[in-house]
């Protein structure tokens, strides 16, 4: 079985064509088990305003106080994950939600940056609860609650519990974005870097052309990498064929590698 873990962003949700779903839908049917991972940060950040709850972030990522917590919950685990599951069923798929506490899903601890308050990291993959989905036909839709051995909740950066995940499955990992990859300046112009790698992507960082939410996208996909995922690709979901022309091995996206040639489209 081969497997690919979608990760897509909350910030696109709203704006991905019925396309995006029924190419996952066909992906499953021709035998490629698809898992995806949402966000939702900004529906987060709106329902927090609405209840005026403040929040931050550090480096990409929120800072998660308890409030902050029992919202993003609300959020990912309720409207978020059903929203996908009815539009991924309404294109053919057979979609299940569930989130990282159902069934201890993703085994969480808390994130190195104390700072950041309830927000974790996966320390643990129950894959049984995916091979169960699986053997029934189902395309799991994961929101990135975790929950520790004590009983603690903790926030997971949906970018992260992606990666871990495809891990778990050894499987490709897909970054669903609304840019057509990571963009650089090239002799005037802004490009598409078609393909890059781990020392590049750092020094991105450094000069400051990644920044926000693409630092954790970018270092959950090289840490992925040198864990035998196979293959990661940051690709546009708002052109409606990208994922199977990912999978037809069109040049889409930017494809990122451990060591390899830094290619520009």
């Amino acid at each position: 079985m081969e497997y690919v873990v979608i990760k897509c962003g909350g910030s696109i949700f709203s704006q991905l064509p019925p396309a995006f779903y029924r190419n996952i839908a066909e992906l499953h049917k021709d035998g490629v088990q698809p898992v995806l991972v949402h966000g939702g940060g900004p529906l987060i950040s709106q329902t927090l305003s609405q209840l005026h709850v403040e929040t931050q972030f550090v480096d990409g990522l929120r800072v998660t106080t308890e409030d902050v917590l029992e919202v993003a919950e609300m959020v990912l685990s309720g409207s978020m994950n059903k929203q996908l599951v009815r539009q991924l069923q309404l294109q053919g798929g057979k979609g299940f939600g569930l989130s990282g506490v159902d069934g201890g899903l993703l085994q969480a601890v808390p994130a190195e940056k104390l700072s950041l308050g309830y927000v974790g990291t996966v320390e643990k993959v129950e894959v049984s609860i995916l091979d169960n989905l699986f053997s029934q036909g189902f395309i799991p839709v994961i929101s990135p609650i975790g929950m520790d051995q004590s009983g603690q909740k903790y926030n997971i950066n949906a970018d992260v519990a992606a990666a871990a995940i495809a891990q778990a499955l050894q499987a490709k990992l897909c970054y669903i974005s609304d840019i057509p990859g990571i963009l650089v300046e090239k002799n005037g112009k802004t490009v598409v870097l078609h393909e890059t790698t781990s020392s590049q992507i750092e020094q991105l960082i450094v000069d400051g052309t990644i920044t926000g939410g693409m630092i954790p996208k970018v270092r959950s996909a090289l840490q992925a990498l040198e864990n035998e995922v196979p293959e990661t690709v940051i690709l546009n979901g708002l052109e409606p064929y990208s994922l199977l022309s990912f999978y037809q091995g069109k040049a889409v996206g930017t494809k990122i590698s451990l060591h390899s040639e830094v290619k520009y489209v």
